[in-house]
């Protein structure tokens, strides 16, 4: 079978090849979800068997799907009729190039499962921030007493929701560059893009590639759908969605064009007449977090949401782990000193570390520090000047922000994340922030973010008066 040339896309053939690049989570889940509807599938994975999952390589043995680790093989690239590609498999490798030569479709995880649900799906995307809105609208659409999947990038796989038994009402999906890459027909009914800033200029080509990958989003919608836009993004101020789509736009200040925006410490929108929510009790910092908010508001009136549910959940809605999130030391000699401590290891690029320095109006103490992605570290440099009054950089990018703050911000290096924190709460006095906020990925020296979060949150913990 070619997909390219199916006539109806909810069908899937018995007996198509496929081959699932990458075992991943949504590798994983799109080969077994293939091996359901009767596919022939292939597994193929460049890293090592011993790095893999042991449950998902024994799951999917015991399904028969052939499982080919330690490298690829051009031979399995060009004899199969169509290539699922997991996120972290870049499309110009070798052996993508040569399958594309010879014309075999490649698509993802993502654009495989949404051409086979018959669900409204709310997708989200940005830069920063789009797995606080994915979660937010999952949960003020469940506080409407709605039946909601909330997944994609955030963690749960789209084929995981067609292999389970959940009837959804909507699936509100965070959807990444990576998996906008690969799609062909992927059209949700709301699409929200929250910011572009450069970021991943370690894959893409420049930084105008990057940008046309987050506007794919939109490519597919059409009359009667929703585009969510924050105008106060520089690039998504020029931008123009499809023709016959509905757009919504919102920024912190009201302006031409603007449909939500913030005034009297409230927002106020003008997509329904009760288009005033209360931010009184809305307690995640930062002016980025009021920018996550504007476009979960305007999603729920695009919904039809009723407005009591949505001030409920603005109410009760806390955050996430790794955002800005909180952390207590242990040590006594730190809570009388009131040196606060903040976990945003998900700032994995620059801008997203700018906006966690400009969250606070007290000094900080600024960890930064992991595998470089490409970017520019000058706006870090210049959102620091006055504000951070000490910096400690670790990881593979240590020496290059090193270069980057000389001159600029007192800073000293380190090996490891125990050894970070130590330093960081030796330059602290009382009152001041000690501040989480790599600016880089993680993959030099964990997992991912979250174990990058959990060894700072350790760390903390672990303090004594002794320091």
């Amino acid at each position: 079978m070619n997909i390219a040339q199916d006539q109806n896309p909810s069908l899937l053939i018995p007996g198509s090849r496929f081959l699932v690049v990458g075992l991943g989570t949504s590798g994983y889940w799109a080969a077994k979800w293939l091996v359901e509807k009767g596919a022939e599938v292939t597994v193929s994975d460049a890293r090592e068997a011993s790095r893999l999952n042991d449950e998902y390589q024994n799951e999917l043995n015991s399904l028969g799907v052939s499982l080919e680790t330690g490298k690829h093989r051009e031979k399995t690239f060009l004899e199969t009729d169509a290539i699922v590609l997991s996120p972290g498999v870049p499309l110009d490798t070798p052996f993508m190039k040569a399958a594309l030569k010879r014309q075999i479709p490649i698509i993802g995880e993502m654009e495989l499962a949404a051409r086979h649900v018959d669900v409204p799906i709310i997708a989200a995307t940005g830069t920063n921030g789009k797995t606080t809105v994915t979660s937010f609208l999952g949960r003020m659409l469940e506080d409407q007493g709605l039946a909601v999947f909330v997944g994609g990038n955030i963690g749960t796989p789209l084929t995981a929701y067609l292999m389970g038994e959940m009837k959804a009402d909507y699936l509100v999906v965070e959807i990444s560059s990576f998996q906008l890459d690969t799609i062909e027909r992927f059209t949700p009914e709301i699409s929200i893009i929250l910011n572009i800033s450069p970021d991943h200029l370690d894959r893409y080509a420049d930084y105008s590639a990057y940008i046309h990958s987050k506007l794919r989003i939109f490519e597919n919608q059409g009359a009667g759908q929703t585009v969510i836009l924050n105008d106060d993004d520089i690039v998504l101020k020029k931008t123009t969605p499809p023709e016959g789509t509905s757009v919504l736009r919102y920024g912190l200040k009201k302006g031409a064009g603007i449909d939500a925006f913030i005034e009297n410490e409230g927002i106020l929108s003008a997509v329904t007449e009760k288009g005033r929510f209360n931010l009184s009790a809305f307690s995640l910092p930062g002016a980025h977090n009021l920018e996550n908010l504007l476009a979960v508001v305007l999603a729920g009136q695009a919904l039809g949401l009723a407005p009591e549910p949505i001030q409920k959940t603005i109410n009760a809605f806390k955050g996430l782990s790794n955002r800005l999130e909180r952390v207590c030391a242990n040590g006594h000699g730190f809570l009388q000193k009131k040196v606060q401590f903040y976990n945003d290891s998900k700032a994995t690029n620059v801008d997203a570390a700018v906006r966690a320095v400009q969250s606070f109006d007290k000094p900080l103490i600024l960890i930064a520090g992991g595998r470089h992605k490409g970017s520019n570290y000058q706006p870090l440099v210049n959102a620091c000047k006055g504000h951070v009054k000490g910096a400690v950089f670790m990881g593979e990018s240590a020496s290059l922000l090193a270069e980057a703050f000389t001159g600029e911000t007192p800073f000293s290096l380190a090996e490891t994340m125990p050894d970070a924190v130590k330093k960081a709460a030796h330059m602290a006095e009382s009152g001041d922030v000690v501040l989480l906020a790599p600016a880089c990925s993680s993959f030099d020296m964990f997992e991912n973010y979250d174990q990058r979060g959990r060894a700072f949150k350790s760390a903390v913990e672990g303090l004594s008066n002794g320091r």
